[in-house]
């Protein structure tokens, strides 16, 4: 059942992620076309949602966002949550 529920995690945080990093492309494309954005808040709700990775990846690749320390702020702290919660989990 453990087994289970980890991997059940390991896959909900990579779609999770891969969810954020395609939001951050389109809120990028969208931003060069000058139109209608992806909310700020639902870019870091997902991030702290588990996506983490996909967003950090997503601000990398697409150079969008990382002028906001707040960004980089959600990212490590996500990943420091959900750091705990797996260790809490696993031990």
């Amino acid at each position: 059942m453990k087994e289970l529920l980890e991997h059940c995690i390991i896959i909900y945080i990579g779609l999770i992620s891969a969810a954020a990093f395609i939001l951050f492309g389109i809120d990028k494309q969208k931003a060069k076309k000058h139109k209608w954005r992806i909310p700020e808040k639902t870019l870091l709700g997902i991030c702290l949602m588990g996506g983490f990775v996909g967003g950090f990846l997503g601000m990398q690749a697409f150079r969008h966002k990382t002028k906001h320390w707040y960004f980089y702020a959600v990212i490590v702290l996500s990943a420091v949550i959900w750091a705990f919660l797996l260790y809490i989990l696993w031990t």
